[in-house]
């Protein structure tokens, strides 16, 4: 696609999100707000043990409880396995609605349908399961071992990736100097506001309905019509409002417990998961440790890099693969390192399953990467943002594996503009002084850049369908295959749809991802919802608008090269006291032509473009306590043309919300046995408001050729920079060498030169 002209004045508008209003009124409704005729409330039985097969379960008991309708367990569950974020993998199918075996404590034994809540969970207390308990593996490298007695059949060894680029053996032995460290993430809860949830109703015709908050309704679909034998004809999705996704609600969680209960009763049945069900029990982002190597000239040129990573893939194979596969193309798109190696293992543990997260494995990447490279600078005497303009790919970067474009690379202008905003020499010179003083707080200031793809071009076909349909006043419905998150993708389309067509926003009507009334959607994740969805929008309304030149043609009469669309009319160019309302090219349409003016249209991404980004901080560290305070942010991204300014601001400012917590307070943190030991808010600190540094955002703002009206995405790689530039600045402001996250009191106190 190329980069259109606006004309409307509707691109670089602030606009607000469609339904801000009704969401700060209540009016919006989830999940956990919808009511049925006769509907039951589902609860699900945990498993209290990490890895146990199960000798017995009586639920005779609970069956028997008034105001019981259905008690279900691996005994009248389908035996069928599945992958729980719809990838068509037929070998990463290894989960079961109910299996005889559990393999994390919070893994699903049984559920019950009730009239209450209440009775539901009474009847919870009264099945009686018998376990005989097994070898279970928290640490991913214990887990690895040959020895280790395994989770699923043929070990726990998933899957190993690998990608290269070079000779990364040859590239060490021309460098200078070479390091070698090791770096761990925890696994992290995605701490959305709304939990996870869903509401099926099977009815008399035999067709299910699931109402979920989900980011991949048709994957869901998918699953769901494999998993009880029905045709996709009858299965129904639809995405209800979502409160907070960040990837969590790509995969399948509580669906088809709902839907088996309300196949099984004949009623529409609803769960919805407490806060202290969630964080044990649905998924979380990777742990991954990762082993980096780097090899570089004494000028600081970087000749090799050789990534290891060991990741904790969790109970089930999930989104891991994909991740894999993803985290490693990101090694390859932000430097002009001519050798490179990636390697990772993905490996089953008796852990909460990996999964999808807001950046999609690049966090874990580039947090090693640009610790490490925060170490080689000093030790080389070189100003890391001199260090890093050094080796960023240029302009115009390609993939040099397979010389694949990368879209406009604006990796050094972000490093940049942003030590020009954050003024990185002053702040260097107050880190400095900081020093020499030896007092108890420390200044420490640190940076890091970072990218991520737009869409997965290459992978899977990168598609999104548009549905847009005039009536009758001329106003506009748009059916989307995709929803909002909060990110405001569907906004953006109709944003985007007005700019073409020349009409207000407030003239646009949506319809989101429901797969029986939009066309089909790869999904809300992979950062598609500007470049490929957004891309869908534009080609959609032109389609539209041609239709409309058609009409406009007639009424004015005119040329249709002569016709142009703003204020809600049509405008002869030649005769400027000549205009047609909207709704008279429709009366035209209905009354002249007898045709209804709806277009239905698929746009597949051709192209794979790379957002890029640059964060700088500046900490203030007790060093008799450990805490530490964040004192300013800055932040640049590349992201094409920014086509609602107020909006990418959120995202950034979001993301660095998520980037300080995982590096200074958030993990998943798990006892002896493998039961999550902060499994509440109460427990599980999450950065709050109070905490938050100020911060100031840039823009590159440099239109990519490919994306619409010069756009690309920045939910993900907003967040991605961020735990590296956190921990970089730490570790400046102590002198030490942080390699864990996170960086919670203890570990800086740890972590201080003695």
């Amino acid at each position: 696609m190329s980069c259109e002209t606006p004309t409307n004045g509707m691109i670089g508008s602030r606009l607000p999100v469609r339904d801000a209003q009704v969401k700060v009124t209540g009016q919006l409704k989830y999940v956990a707000d919808m009511k049925m005729p006769h509907m039951l409330h589902a609860k699900v039985l945990f498993s209290p043990v990490a890895h146990a097969r199960i000798k017995s379960i009586d639920t005779s008991e609970a069956e028997a409880l008034p105001g019981v309708r259905a008690v279900v367990c691996y005994k009248n569950a389908p035996d069928i396995p599945f992958n729980c974020c719809g990838e068509n993998i037929d070998e990463s199918k290894n989960e079961r609605i109910f299996d005889q075996v559990v393999r994390y404590v919070g893994d699903k034994v049984a559920a019950v349908a009730a009239d209450t809540v209440q009775i539901a969970e009474k009847a919870l207390k009264l099945i009686k399961v018998e376990y005989e308990e097994l070898p279970f593996y928290i640490d991913p490298e214990e887990a690895m071992k040959e020895d280790a007695y395994p989770i699923h059949e043929g070990g726990n060894i998933a899957e190993v990736v690998n990608l290269n680029q070079g000779d990364v053996d040859a590239g060490m032995k021309e460098a200078d100097l070479v390091f070698e460290d090791r770096y761990s993430l925890p696994a992290i809860h995605h701490s959305a506001i709304e939990t996870h949830a869903a509401l099926a109703s099977y009815d008399a015709n035999g067709k299910l309905t699931v109402w979920s908050p989900s980011q991949d309704a048709f994957a869901v679909r998918v699953n769901l019509s494999r998993l009880f034998g029905l045709k996709m004809s009858r299965v129904r999705v639809v995405a209800s409002a979502i409160g907070g996704g960040f990837g969590g609600k790509i995969d399948m969680i509580v669906e088809h417990v709902a839907a088996l209960l309300s196949i099984k009763t004949g009623r529409p049945v609803r769960l919805v998961y407490t806060r202290r069900e969630d964080i044990p029990s649905s998924h979380s982002r990777h742990q991954m440790i990762v082993y980096l190597k780097t090899g570089v000239k004494k000028d600081g040129t970087v000749v090799a890099q050789d990534f290891n990573l060991v990741i904790n893939a969790g109970a089930f194979a999930g989104g891991t693969s994909s991740v894999a596969w993803a985290m490693g193309g990101k090694a390859f798109r932000i430097m002009d390192t001519p050798n490179i190696r990636f390697k990772a293992t993905e490996v089953y543990t008796n852990c909460t399953c990996g999964a999808a997260m807001r950046g999609f494995g690049s966090p874990q990447l580039f947090f090693a990467q640009q610790r490490q490279f925060n170490k080689i600078a000093k030790e080389l005497g070189m100003d890391l943002t001199e260090f890093l303009l050094k080796n960023l790919k240029g302009e115009l970067g390609m993939d040099l594996r397979n010389n694949t474009p990368l879209g406009n690379t604006y990796a050094k202008a972000c490093v940049e503009k942003g030590a020009e905003i954050f003024n990185w020499k002053k702040a260097l010179e107050e880190q400095e002084a900081s020093r020499k003083e030896n007092g108890r707080y420390r200044i420490g200031v640190g940076m890091a850049v970072a990218a991520h793809g737009n869409g997965v071009f290459g992978v899977h076909p990168d598609t999104t369908g548009i549905i847009l349909r005039m009536n009758e006043d001329g106003t506009v419905i748009l059916s989307s295959g995709c929803c909002d998150m909060g990110n405001g993708s569907v906004s953006l389309q109709g944003q985007l749809v007005a700019e073409v067509l020349g009409i207000p926003m407030t003239d646009i009507e949506y319809i989101q991802a429901d797969t029986d009334a939009t066309l089909w959607d790869l999904g809300n994740y992979s950062s598609r919802g500007t470049y490929v969805s957004g891309a869908a929008a534009v080609k959609a309304a032109n389609s539209l608008k041609k239709m409309l030149l058609e009409e406009a043609a007639d009424v004015l009469p005119e040329d249709p090269d002569r016709i142009v669309f703003h204020d809600g009319r049509a405008w002869s160019l030649n005769y400027p006291d000549r205009s047609a309302s909207m709704a008279d090219l429709a009366h035209h349409a209905h009354h002249k032509n007898q045709r209804d003016l709806v277009v239905a249209e698929t746009f597949a991404s051709q192209a794979m473009a790379v957002s890029y980004g640059a964060h700088f901080v500046k900490t203030q560290v007790d060093t008799e306590t450990g805490e530490v305070k964040v004192l300013d942010y800055v932040a640049v991204h590349d992201v094409g043309t920014p086509l609602n300014p107020m909006s990418v601001e959120g995202q950034i400012e979001g993301a660095i919300q998520m980037g300080l917590g995982y590096a200074l307070c958030e993990s998943i943190d798990r006892d002896e046995k493998g039961k999550v030991k902060n499994g509440t808010f109460r427990t599980y600190h999450i950065f709050t408001s109070t905490e938050m540094p100020p911060i100031r955002i840039g823009f590159v703002d440099k239109p990519e050729e490919t994306g619409p009206y010069g756009g690309k995405s920045i939910g993900e790689c907003s967040v991605v920079p961020a735990p590296a530039a956190i921990a970089n600045a730490v570790s400046n402001a102590v002198e030490g060498d942080y390699h864990d996250l996170p960086l919670r009191k203890e570990v800086v106190l740890a972590g201080l030169p003695q």
